[in-house]
């Protein structure tokens, strides 16, 4: 645009600047003209020629200066009074139901480059957010020694709910800007309260690969199920299941490749793949020359009518471990160490149904969430390693699930509630039932109040009825807040 305006200056200011000369040049010349009055005629031509060309520049430098300058390139930060953003077209991202207006083309060459790149002075700085959280927890039982009555967690972790008093609670960095046309980085830093520091997720990612495909390489969280992918301050509540704890880990994150497939129809429908160094829980960092975990995960959604979203899909984990550190707890309440190897694998099915009036959750709206895991692990443990050094062959099929619904009943408050349980099901080792031999089935009972001053800053009231420990039932209290500073990104549905 910025052209045809400089060539259109440029042609009638010449026509101005030659017809002024061209008369005066066919009133003095004739044929008897001499040789000084022709080079007169070529000096004043120059000096007519050098005026216009600063005087172009001049008009350019203008147009540049009134010119609109491109996008910015800064993440915006929606509103979060709306937990779906829109019931009516989700988000297109491989965790959302999206409509075929945001799918690529079929036609698109891989790595076809976008029409525009950014060229305003900031477009290479990173967009930077930073998610300040902290809080009290009040417990009637001593969290040090908590675990899982019947399910194995590793060695050092406590699946609890943390210190009592007041603390700092996980913090997060995230850094993320584009690189190229082509691709695009994200980093996000977990801040611990015990003044430590962990890489949740740093990875690039494709952006213009085509054909509804997308690769992401670097360490990230598995997009297992509905919750694992999200950060935990985008969590309805304080906490994630008990579920997610015993099966997962927590919550289970990868160093290797993803890649993932939305396909271009008016249903949503994204197809996953990931192969990975299988570093966490269920499985274990290792030196192998294969991949210790691989993934498999399928979604599908849309909406039902205007005013309603849904999603469900299908996944499994398959991870492998060698020597991985266990700590056990039967059903007498006592602790035992143990190594494992072997391989595990984790089945998830998840589902979410969102509503709000018209589409529109500024105000009201309602969800309802739920997930089933289902695991089996296969392989050698060996009992009190740097004791008795019992070895033999380790077999356990459990399994868990929770159920959660939250309501927006005014435009900064909602309330929660959530129930889970988790089945034993059948762990034993060849030589012996009494190290899990425990039918007790875990369970726990939430309630949450959230209170939304602005977009960017929350408060939570949570009670918990805990019944994770065979034979104790813990009455814990939460209180948190959440505060979002610089650039934050959008939620996944």
């Amino acid at each position: 645009m910025n052209h045809c305006i400089r060539a259109s200056v440029r042609l009638a200011l010449l026509a101005l600047s030659c017809g002024p000369v061209i008369g005066h040049a066919q009133a003095v010349s004739t044929p008897a003209a001499s040789a000084s009055e022709i080079q007169q005629l070529r000096n004043e031509l120059e000096a007519i020629k050098a005026g216009y060309e600063a005087r172009i520049r001049a008009l350019e430098a203008r147009l540049e200066a009134a010119a609109p300058g491109p996008a910015s390139t800064t993440v915006p930060r929606p509103s979060t009074t709306a937990p779906a953003a829109s019931t009516t077209a989700p988000s297109p991202s491989p965790a959302a139901p999206a409509s075929t207006a945001a799918a690529p083309t079929p036609g698109t060459l891989a790595l076809a480059a976008p029409s525009s790149a950014p060229t305003a002075s900031n477009a290479f700085n990173p967009a930077i957010g930073l998610i300040l959280s902290g809080g009290y927890t009040r417990t009637s039982r001593d969290a040090a020694s908590d675990g899982i009555t019947g399910f194995p967690f590793p060695s050092g972790a406590v699946p609890g709910p943390g210190p009592r008093g007041f603390s700092l609670a996980e913090s997060e960095l995230g850094i993320s800007a584009s690189i190229d046309p082509w691709w695009r980085g994200a980093a996000f830093i977990a801040l611990l309260s015990d003044n430590s520091v962990s890489i949740e997720e740093a990875f690039v990612q494709t952006t213009a690969l085509g054909h509804g495909m997308s690769l992401k390489l670097g360490r990230f969280y598995s997009g297992i199920g509905y919750l694992n992918p999200q950060h935990a301050h985008s969590w309805d509540f304080i906490d994630n299941p008990l579920s997610y704890k015993a099966l997962l880990g927590t919550q289970y994150g990868e160093d290797g490749v993803q890649l993932t497939w939305v396909a271009p129809t008016e249903q949503y429908i994204a197809i996953g793949l990931e192969l990975g160094r299988g570093r966490g829980f269920p499985g274990s960092d290792s030196d192998r020359r294969v991949a210790g975990m691989t993934a498999l995960t399928a979604h599908t959604g849309g909406d039902l009518g205007i005013s309603s979203t849904w999603r469900a899909g299908v996944s499994v984990l398959d991870a492998k471990a060698d020597d991985q550190a266990l700590s056990l707890m039967n059903g007498s309440g006592s602790m035992t160490d143990a190594l494992f190897s072997g391989s595990t694998r984790v089945w998830v099915v998840d589902g979410v149904w969102k509503w709000a009036p018209n589409g529109n959750a500024a105000r009201i709206s309602f969800k309802l969430q739920g997930e089933y895991l289902y695991s089996t692990r296969r392989g050698d443990l060996t009992v009190d390693p740097t004791g008795a050094a019992v070895p033999g062959s380790y077999r356990a099929t459990q399994s868990g699930w929770y159920l959660q619904a939250i309501y927006q009943f005014a435009p900064q408050w909602r309330l929660g509630l959530r129930t889970e349980r988790l089945d034993p099901g059948s762990a034993s080792v060849s030589w012996t039932d009494a190290v899990l031999g425990s039918t007790y089935q875990p369970s726990r009972d939430s309630l949450m109040l959230e209170f939304r001053q602005s977009e960017f800053s929350r408060f939570r009231l949570q009670y918990a009825r805990d019944r994770t420990r065979e034979g104790f039932t813990d009455n814990q209290l939460f209180l948190q807040y959440q505060m979002s500073l610089g650039a934050h990104g959008a939620h996944r549905y």
